[in-house]
């Protein structure tokens, strides 16, 4: 019992003295996963927001497709991604496997389908609501998507940070392409997992610590945005 509190001050005084090593492994976690979800914003937004409003033959089946995407085995990703980036794959020459922004790609295929499917829903929803509003103002379906985007915004925060949440907890695709190289490829997870297999539980606690405190604060702006999504619509209404 004493080793582990003594494990738990040690942690703690990395957290406080601002471990130079500690604090460099949270910027790069954080910088990877924000700029992946950017990316996946950018890409699953309007994607989801397409699919909520067109209207063809085999839309349900992309839409069970990317439901189904959303519980994409991490470990697989990597392994394909890696693929993709090896040398002997199609995206070789680019060099970019073991560096960050494989990390980033890897993350941006798990993270696209979720932040898509939750937009879909959201926006599917108010194109129902709309529905007669926009066709008096003579939008069309697909001209339609920036509005309903801008008046789902609140809601499609949440799924911005549905899919941070995703991404900054992340390990097996991101420890598959970026290798885990110390001051170069080393994240939040992936290091949780070598320290314990070292048995250095310091520096392993104290990110458990800080990833636990992401996890919390990330789950608390999704709450409070939820809520004031759930007021607009009721003040609408």
């Amino acid at each position: 019992m004493q080793d582990f509190t003594t494990e738990f001050r040690s942690a703690l005084a990395l957290i406080l003295h601002w471990d130079p090593e500690l604090w460099a492994i949270v910027l790069l976690s954080l910088k990877v996963s924000v700029f992946a979800v950017l990316i996946s914003a950018v890409i699953g937004m309007p994607m989801g927001a397409a699919l909520a409003v067109a209207r063809f033959p085999g839309r349900r089946i992309l839409i069970v497709l990317m439901n189904a995407l959303m519980g994409l085995p991490p470990v697989v990703v990597g392994l394909l991604v890696y693929l993709m980036l090896s040398r002997s794959g199609p995206l070789g020459v680019l060099e970019l496997l073991y560096t960050p922004t494989a990390m980033i790609i890897a993350q941006v295929v798990l993270v696209t389908p979720i932040v898509a499917a939750l937009t879909r829903q959201v926006v599917e929803m108010l194109a129902e609501e709309y529905s007669e509003q926009l066709r008096s103002l003579g939008l069309s379906r697909m001209a339609s998507i920036p509005v309903l985007l801008w008046d789902a915004r609140l809601s499609l925060v949440t799924a911005f940070l549905a899919g941070f949440g995703r991404a900054i907890a992340e390990v097996g695709a991101v420890i598959i392409v970026g290798g885990n190289i110390n001051h170069v490829t080393r994240v939040m997870t992936t290091t949780i997992a070598l320290e314990t297999s070292k048995g250095n539980l310091a520096l392993a606690l104290a990110l458990g610590a800080i990833l636990i405190a992401i996890a919390i604060a990330v789950n608390a702006m999704v709450s409070t945005l939820s809520l004031r999504a759930e007021k607009e619509g009721l003040r609408h209404a």
